[in-house]
């Protein structure tokens, strides 16, 4: 039986705990082995029906979905922030980003899954079609986990899959609210079906026969599915984990910089897998920098989610407890703490899974700041000489999910990014995610894109109908 588990009514229960205070928000049933294989049965059999439907006849379920998250809006910001520790507006921000993505589909789906015609003459036609692929087993993530279930759940529909979903262990109530608002469209029954459980729920999802799977979590599970996809020879669309560098040239403007990637170390309580989680800094403005950043983490607010506050806490002990021990090796190694550093002192905060945000200076190579992805509120700075210095640290790591370099020379940052290693290079701004944009990782962040029209044809087969007169 798992940790955050009873039984009721003969039937094992998957409880969902409040990192706030460790009080239990809601339960729902764990998923036994036949739960898995009766839900991938009803998906194979419906698939048969809703692939048949265009994608024109397919979005109308998506515009009702829209209206019903509307409604449901402050329900589910709630669930998220007791769930998982988000402060409530982020919380709210997150369920108004998922309706930004499901509009995108609703208006670009139709164009970006219609024919394509390659060539066309008085003698035949060559075209390309997008047809759907069978059941997706679809696994998403407790750190956005309205906006990844909507990004993992959706497109798959609208492009003719049906899908068996499980949402994390962590965040199951919202996963729940999001198929229910999903039903109340009067989508056709068989289309989305849940599962609740941990990993070995999700092992025996990857193992039943699904023909391809969609899973956003860490790079260790994401190469154990996929190896075994490999085995069954079927598609996986992995998202995995990053340890996201930022270069700050000398000629940066500072403010700008420490605005931006303070927002995007720090958003969520550091717990995105694209946040900046290494900072390179030219060494002629290194100090400067260093105390202007760690005046704006020195002022963030740290308390209840439910509150005016900055950071909420960490969704779990076990993310809790891999950050202290991060960042505790770094110290035995000579690492500086310039801010933060440990959990609150508020005693009001003792049953939660907090921690401070923080700055490291002092690190180096051997730390596992450098070499890990720290999931939670902390930055290493390094300062670098020659901009070749900072870009061979920025690609020292198994990761490339995405980059940010800041810069008022546009020339040079235009080379700076060719010679990064992610999938994403931003220049200047954080503000690269988009229902529009094709997002994803080189190396060990994962394989395929997620998002606009790459993100779409990843999960279709793509046929090529050549035509000649008889």
């Amino acid at each position: 039986m798992e940790k955050n588990s009873t039984r009721y009514k003969g039937e094992e229960m998957l409880a969902s705990i409040n990192p706030a205070d460790q009080s239990t928000v809601g339960e729902v049933p764990l998923a036994t082995k036949n739960d898995v294989i009766q839900a991938v049965s009803k998906a194979k059999e419906h698939y048969l029906r809703w692939k048949e439907y265009s994608v024109t006849d397919r979005i109308p379920y998506v515009e009702k979905l829209a209206r019903e998250m509307e409604n449901r809006k402050e329900k589910m910001a709630r669930l998220i922030s007791q769930e998982m520790g988000k402060p409530r507006q982020e919380a709210a921000n997150e369920i108004q980003f998922a309706l930004n993505f499901l509009r995108y589909y609703i208006q670009e789906s139709p164009k970006i899954l219609a024919d394509e015609v390659l060539a066309q003459s008085d003698k035949g036609l060559n075209r390309v079609v997008h047809e759907p692929v069978g059941v997706c087993g679809v696994i998403t993530p407790w750190n956005f986990p309205a906006l990844m279930s909507i990004w993992g759940i959706m497109p798959n529909i609208i492009a003719g899959n049906t899908v068996v979903y499980k949402p994390s262990e962590n965040t199951p109530l919202i996963g729940q609210e999001i198929v229910n608002a999903l039903e109340f469209t009067g989508l056709p029954e068989g289309i989305v079906n849940i599962i609740h459980g941990d990993g070995r729920v999700g092992s025996l999802l990857v193992d039943s026969p699904v023909d391809l799977f969609w899973f956003t979590g860490s790079t260790r599970v994401g190469q154990e599915i996929f190896e075994k996809c490999g085995k069954k020879f079927i598609r996986c669309l992995l998202e995995l984990g990053g340890s996201s560098p930022a270069i700050v040239c000398e000629d940066a403007d500072i403010d700008q910089a420490i605005g931006n990637i303070y927002f995007y170390r720090f958003f969520n309580c550091g717990q995105v897998c694209d946040a900046v989680k290494r900072l390179f800094v030219s060494e002629s403005i290194f100090e400067e920098f260093v105390a202007k950043l760690c005046d704006k983490v020195r002022n963030a607010v740290v308390g209840n989610p439910s509150g005016e506050v900055n950071f909420g806490p960490l969704v779990s002990q076990k993310q809790l407890s891999l950050l202290e021990e991060q960042v505790q090796d770094a110290i035995n190694k000579g690492a500086r703490i310039e801010v933060g550093g440990g959990r609150p002192s508020d005693e009001s905060l003792r049953e939660g899974f907090y921690y401070r945000p923080t700055v490291l200076t002092n690190v180096d190579f051997s730390m596992r700041v450098l070499n890990e992805e720290v999931f939670g509120p902390v930055l290493p700075v390094m300062a670098y000489g020659h901009i070749d210095e900072a870009i061979n640290m920025a690609n020292r790591t198994e990761y490339g999910l995405s980059a940010q370099i800041y810069t008022q020379n546009m020339d040079l940052g235009r080379r700076i990014a060719h010679r990064i290693d992610a999938g994403t290079v931003a220049i200047n701004t954080n503000d690269y995610i988009s229902p529009a944009f094709p997002f994803g990782g080189y190396k060990k962040s994962g394989m395929g894109r997620e998002g606009g029209k790459a993100g779409f044809h990843e999960l279709t087969q793509i046929k090529h109908i050549c035509e000649r007169q008889g």
